[in-house]
């Protein structure tokens, strides 16, 4: 029998989309465990026991000091070597909301020479934005996770501070050049843009971002959340498409080529 890939749902204190991120993964075709931070730090399991990592929504230590701000302090002081130790195998990470967030803030995503000079911040709206949104692959990035998307996935955004911003026009342009730009958000064909379509105000209407290698990725909005076709919300009206589910088996993909 083919053994199913083992997936690490890490779990802190205060994340909430542990169980829809399991699923997900399970449907993909991996053995989703959810592993609170705490017992790998124990030793209770290790990093390198897994194949692929999600680090999942929610709202870490809640919130204080900024979304995901402590969560990004464990990632970078506690399990550093063993996450920078994972990445380089080129095993596959996805941050999803909060575990963007960390990523970012821990200096994970986009590393190379704009590490530490692109931010999650507070929605230009300065509220929390709650709405479906269309992620549309970007053809030329480097992304891994996104490469043999075949569609754009509509999914929702939960979060206060979503914002992607820059350090200034030279990175920008750089994030673009070096293909880190994974998913952007798109409107419907002839509308520019901008809010609802664009929640946050992201620069550029960008919604996920990848490492160099391309096998880390991490993105605002919750795929995870749209997996059945039913969950569409417009799916009593016969509306379909655009299921989160082919990220995940992306990602799963990305495990057997390891």
């Amino acid at each position: 029998m083919r053994t199913r890939p083992r997936v690490l749902i890490l779990h802190a204190p205060g994340t909430n989309r542990d169980r829809e991120t399991a699923l997900a993964c399970r449907l993909a075709g991996g053995e989703p465990e959810i592993v609170h931070i705490n017992q790998l730090l124990a030793g209770e399991f290790t990093l390198n026991a897994f194949q692929l990592l999600v680090l999942p929504g929610g709202f870490s230590y809640a919130d204080d000091l900024g979304g995901g701000r402590l969560w990004a302090s464990d990632l970078l002081h506690r399990l550093r070597g063993d996450l920078s130790a994972f990445i380089a195998a080129g095993k596959p990470v996805l941050g999803i909301c909060n575990g963007f967030q960390a990523l970012v803030k821990a200096g994970f995503l986009p590393g190379g020479a704009c590490d530490g000079e692109v931010t999650l911040t507070h929605n230009a709206r300065g509220r929390f934005e709650c709405r479906w949104v269309t992620l549309q692959p970007i053809e030329d990035s480097r992304c891994l996770w996104t490469r043999s998307l075949e569609e754009p996935i509509y999914c929702p955004v939960a979060h206060g501070e979503g914002r992607f911003t820059v350090k200034d026009e030279r990175v920008r342009r750089k994030l673009w050049d070096d293909g880190l730009v994974a998913l952007s958000y798109v409107a419907p064909e002839g509308k520019p843009v901008q809010f609802p379509y664009n929640p946050n105000g992201s620069v550029d209407g960008i919604a996920g971002i990848c490492n160099l290698e391309g096998n880390v990725l991490g993105l605002m909005p919750h795929p995870e959340d749209h997996v059945y076709p039913i969950q569409h919300p417009s799916w009593t009206r016969g509306e379909r498409g655009g299921l989160g589910l082919a990220l995940f088996r992306s990602g799963l993909r990305l495990v057997r080529e390891v």
